[in-house]
C-alpha cells in the first residue's frame, strides 16, 4: 500500500460549487451500481461504477479534478485510493455522499 493523496470536500461545499457552475469542466463520477443510479443521481455527473473503475482508467482525464460520489462516501474512498494509486493526482471525495447531497436538496435517498 502506497500513500494515497486526495482531497475531502463537504457536500454543502460541493453543492454550493456545483450550483455555481465552479464546477463545470471538472470531472464528477459516481461509482454506484446502476440501481442506485437510476434511482436518484445529480445531473452532470458520470456513472462509473466502482467494479468497472479498472477497465475505465483511460476514459477519465489527467489533466482535470475528479470527484467522486458514492451513497455514503465508502466506495468513493475506495476509488479515489485506486485512483491515486494508479496515477491521478487531483482527486476529490465527496464527503457523505449521495445520501448527504439528497438531504441538501431535500430528497430522503434512504
Amino acid at each position: 500500500m502506497g500513500v494515497y493523496e486526495y482531497e475531502h470536500i463537504t457536500p454543502e461545499r460541493f453543492l454550493k460549487a456545483l450550483d455555481s457552475g465552479e464546477l463545470q469542466d471538472e470531472c464528477i463520477i459516481d461509482v454506484r451500481e446502476l440501481f442506485e443510479w437510476d434511482y436518484w443521481h445529480l445531473e452532470g455527473t458520470r456513472h462509473l461504477p466502482l467494479r468497472e473503475l479498472p477497465a475505465s482508467l483511460g476514459t477519465l482525464p489527467k489533466d482535470r479534478k475528479i470527484y467522486v460520489i458514492c451513497a455514503h462516501g465508502v466506495r468513493s474512498e475506495t476509488a479515489c485510493r485506486y485512483l491515486s494509486e494508479a496515477g491521478f493526482d487531483s482527486l476529490v471525495n465527496v464527503l457523505g455522499g449521495t445520501a448527504a447531497l439528497a438531504a441538501y436538496r431535500g430528497f430522503q435517498y434512504d
